[in-house]
């Protein structure tokens, strides 16, 4: 039998699978989320993602800098808010003096050289628990009473260190509505890494657990993205692109490959992929088990999201993943 072509050849060592390797992971690629909390209890581990913790504002700054040792880039961060800081206008979320935007001047003045990425919702701070104003009658979510406090927030975040604005909330048009306010505040340089196809999806729960900041009544789904859909992911993308958003991001990552391959094939901007709360507890009670290698599964993962088309990537793995890759 002749065979002049074998695929195999390419495959026979280690040192030639990483010669022809199309896709690779490195610290750069990594976003680590962060939980911040009030208080001076030090950490905490949230129960439903083992290893991960809600940190007072030293144990945050501690932790910014092992992360900046590793490697790491780019830290995300979250708010846990006191319950008795809640209200239905989610007034602690425009407070220059609370705790995020203390920690966002803190890790700025110890680690410039980090950046910053910051979240813009109301669910943090909203005693509704949801990402907008609530009309109290109707259970409404108000899309356009809640872009004047998004924008609020944002020109806040920014003015307080914020070097990447990330509206999670999915009201419509609160992109092009940021973008105005910043470029009026002289922010013209601060990034927009907009949450675009973000899912109504049933992988948040440990998340809302670490903020406690889950919906009192109702659920998302007149704002989040149908999870049967893509196409009108596509919608998403051309508004966000048009209204000035600097990155756009899928979330989540790892059930949704095709979204974030689709927007690879249509658009220019980098895109983010979020490797979300509920993917993280799922590995890590398999890994616990004993039932799955968590390191190579970890790996696999995202090298997934970066090979359907992700620039970076947000993930609870990425302390892990940079110790990893320092060995």
């Amino acid at each position: 039998m002749e065979i002049l072509s074998r695929n195999r050849r390419l495959r026979k060592s280690e040192a030639i699978r990483q010669m022809v390797r199309e896709t690779s992971i490195s610290t750069s690629d990594l976003i680590a989320p962060l939980f911040l909390m009030e208080g001076f209890i030090g950490k905490e581990e949230i129960a439903s993602m083992p290893g991960i913790f809600r940190h007072d504002l030293k144990s945050l700054i501690h932790e910014v800098r092992d992360l900046s040792k590793l490697g790491i880039k780019c830290v995300s961060l979250f708010p846990v808010i006191d319950e008795n800081k809640k209200d239905p206008r989610a007034f602690e979320s425009i407070n220059p003096e609370g705790i995020y935007q203390l920690a966002i001047r803190e890790i700025k003045h110890s680690y410039p050289e980090m950046v910053v990425m910051t979240d813009v919702a109301l669910d943090p701070y909203s005693s509704d628990g949801h990402d907008g104003l609530v009309d109290k009658k109707t259970g409404k979510i108000l899309n356009d009473e809640t872009i004047e406090i998004l924008c609020q927030m944002a020109v806040l975040q920014a003015s307080a260190g914020s070097d990447i604005i990330g509206p999670s909330d999915m009201m419509d048009n609160r992109i092009g509505a940021i973008r105005k306010a910043l470029e009026a505040d002289g922010y013209t340089d601060t990034l927009i890494m907009s949450y675009t196809a973000k899912y109504a999806s049933n992988f948040y729960g440990p998340f809302r657990d670490a903020l406690h900041s889950a919906p009192k009544q109702g659920d998302k789904k007149t704002y989040q993205m149908d999870y049967g859909n893509s196409i009108e992911a596509l919608r998403e993308l051309k508004h966000d692109e048009l209204e000035g958003a600097d990155i756009v991001m899928v979330k989540p990552g790892l059930a949704y490959l095709d979204i974030i391959k689709m927007y690879s094939e249509h658009t220019s901007l980098p895109i983010a992929a979020y490797n979300v709360s509920g993917e993280y507890a799922m590995i890590k009670a398999a890994a616990q088990k004993g039932w799955i290698d968590e390191k190579k599964i970890v790996h696999e993962i995202l090298t997934a999201f970066k090979r359907a088309g992700a620039s970076m990537i947000l993930t609870y793995f990425a302390k892990d993943m940079a110790q990893l890759l320092n060995e």
